[in-house]
């Protein structure tokens, strides 16, 4: 089981940018700062596509609803890059059947895809465009960041990667809720000014 943690953590780092684990794993193999990466991941080829596609990722992640578009294309391709993943690794150490570790990292990966979509969804009702750079940005460096600190202590890293997880689908769950309240108490307000404005040229009659 030593190589659940990473699993796990690769596997929440998916749901946010598979594209980047991949990549980032992929170097951590090829430059020999771990064991744990499949040879696989660590073809020339699969880092050039990877480092392609986290490219165009990290600019449609930070245009609204751009964003969106994006992450509702990759509902299903996160999810199975987090599986994959955590399938090759846990084959690479042969402490965890490949069938477990692809659950783990596939359902984590989902998690956070559900995570990172619900967030960017609910950040696109505002205006402006400098919260989703900056969101986007800040999960860049995130996955980044907690990829490299679990390749030498991947048993905190999967503990920082569930506490985030965790607080993650509360604020989306908090975001949604007063969406959903404001857009109720507008359409309200709507259809009052509907009803007056009903009232003020005869077409109507006044409530009650």
């Amino acid at each position: 089981m030593s190589v659940l943690p990473l699993v796990f953590t690769s596997g929440w780092a998916s749901g946010i940018n598979a594209y980047a684990v991949v990549l980032l794993l992929g170097i951590f193999g090829a430059t020999g700062l771990t064991d744990e990466v499949p040879a696989s991941l660590q073809r020339t080829d699969v880092l050039i596509v990877a480092g392609v596609l986290f490219l165009c990722e990290a600019v449609a992640d930070k245009i609204p609803y751009v964003d969106s578009l994006w992450d509702s294309v990759h509902t299903v391709i996160r999810p199975v890059a987090g599986g994959v993943v955590g399938a090759l690794l846990a084959g690479q150490s042969g402490s965890l059947s490949d069938l477990a570790a692809g659950a783990v990292g596939g359902s984590t990966a989902l998690a956070s895809h559900f995570v990172k979509a619900g967030t960017r969804m609910a950040i696109n009702t505002s205006p402006e465009p400098f919260s989703n750079i900056a969101v986007s940005t800040a999960e860049d460096l995130g996955v980044a960041g907690i990829i490299t600190f679990a390749m030498f202590n991947p048993q905190a890293a999967a503990v920082i990667a569930a506490v985030l997880l965790a607080i993650g689908l509360a604020v989306v769950v908090y975001l949604w809720s007063r969406i959903r309240r404001f857009r109720r108490r507008r359409a309200q307000r709507r259809e009052e000014k509907r009803l007056a404005a009903d009232v003020r040229t005869g077409t109507g009659a006044p409530p009650g």
